[in-house]
């Protein structure tokens, strides 16, 4: 791994992040687990993983076509000889060189891809695939740990690699679903997203675009918002009032009832409606790796970007959390301290490079109606200053009055008070 990774071509979809990024959250770059993809192939601690990914293989080879007299030798050199024709189109997906032979490519290719696809198949179709002894399935924090991997940047398949290989071996029985509906429905937990109402032409929108699952998700997230049709502005970024501080200023926060996206934060009649966003143990990995995908691919629009530094605005101190946790904008699933902690230090290096700020009229909108209500009590409190001013300290006798009856009224509240007490 090197800062080389920093010159970006247009061509390449997987990077590898650069050192100076990598060494701040390895855990969020770098898988527990699995590796998927050449980048971390064959390193040590995930290589006992590769006994599970080849029984899946072994498992979806052994349901393919039953009755068909093809060995599973026969079928799994189908598979390899069909990635066999896209493999150059495959390996330019990477950004750095790969460091295998074209074998050795395919292999993991034919291995990961199919281990990915019967994942999504047996979460989907539990009842039916998933056998007992599945430590996936079975062992505590296991799906946790593959959440975390497959969405790691460094660790994806290109994504026609895995329509290739999921139609391959599709069976009509089980298959009911697409391939980009059967993984966004994957990660529907974790995304706050809604995937089983998604009208058929989005979902395959949303699969036809994609370079790979970490794509797949953004696309989900992006194109359901209506973020996407307004146009960035190139200025620098202006920071947005903590939730606290938006409170103090008479601005009400609330959750919003409709939104087809996390992205869609509005603001109308000093009402901030924000929708609701679920924080867990893989909430900051998701965000960071959205953000590199975003900062190295010139395609990508930096919308997560945006929207992640609008949040580390928002969430300064845990009091911030406690608000927007009240009124159920954040359904948290962490200490209210880690949870805070994930939008204090993670992305506030971003504000820098940043090319568009997708919330710069929502932040100037809030600033300004801010501003206004500070100017409001500010006047009223100068005219009810001015009112005592005029009507009771105009004359010597007329503050001489004032003062009196105001230590008269202290007086008698005093005697009323200790009357009160020792009665």
């Amino acid at each position: 791994m090197n800062d080389n990774s920093l010159i970006i071509s247009t061509g390449f979809s997987i990077f590898r992040i650069p050192t100076a990024v990598y060494r701040h959250n390895e855990k969020a770059y770098a898988p527990s687990v699995f590796s998927i993809g050449p980048y971390h192939h064959g390193k040590c601690h995930l290589k006992p993983a590769e006994r599970i990914k080849w029984n899946y293989l072994l498992g979806l080879l052994a349901r393919l076509r039953p009755d068909d007299q093809e060995s599973q030798s026969g079928r799994l050199r189908s598979l390899t000889k069909a990635i066999s024709r896209v493999q150059t189109e495959a390996r330019h997906a990477y950004r750095e060189p790969i460091g295998m032979d074209t074998r050795e490519f395919i292999q993991v290719l034919v291995l990961d891809g199919c281990f990915v696809i019967e994942l999504f198949r047996k979460k989907a179709y539990n009842s039916v695939l998933t056998q007992l002894d599945d430590p996936i399935f079975t062992v505590s924090h296991m799906l946790q740990f593959l959440y975390h991997d497959l969405i790691l940047l460094e660790n994806q398949v290109p994504w026609l690699v895995l329509e290739i290989l999921f139609a391959l071996t599709r069976a009509p029985i089980i298959d009911k679903e697409l391939l980009g509906e059967l993984a966004i429905e994957f990660f529907g937990d974790i995304l706050s997203i809604s995937t089983i109402r998604s009208p058929l032409r989005k979902l395959i929108v949303l699969a036809r675009g994609s370079k790979h699952i970490l794509d797949l998700l953004r696309n989900s997230l992006v194109l359901s918002s209506h973020k996407i049709r307004e146009p960035g502005k190139s200025i620098a970024w202006q920071p947005m009032p903590s939730a606290t501080s938006l409170r103090e200023a008479g601005i009400i926060l609330r959750k919003a009832k409709y939104s087809g996206s996390i992205l869609d934060v509005r603001f109308r009649k000093g009402v901030l409606q924000i929708p609701s966003l679920l924080i867990h143990e893989n909430t900051e990995s998701l965000f960071l790796n959205l953000i590199s995908f975003e900062l190295y691919w010139p395609d990508c629009k930096g919308l997560i970007t945006s929207y992640a530094l609008l949040l580390d605005n928002l969430i300064q101190t845990t009091a911030d959390m406690k608000i927007l946790c009240k009124i159920r904008v954040i359904r948290n699933w962490l200490h209210l301290g880690d949870a805070t902690q994930i939008f204090n230090h993670s992305y506030e290096d971003y504000a820098c490079v940043i090319r568009n700020n997708y919330y710069a009229a929502l932040t100037t909108e809030v600033e300004r109606y801010c501003q206004k209500s500070r100017y409001y009590y500010i006047r009223r409190w100068q005219v009810y200053r001015g009112e005592l001013k005029r009507v009771y300290f105009r004359r010597p006798w007329a503050l001489i009055s004032t003062i009196a009856a105001s230590v008269m009224l202290i007086l008698t509240f005093l005697q009323t008070l200790f009357t009160f007490l020792y009665r």
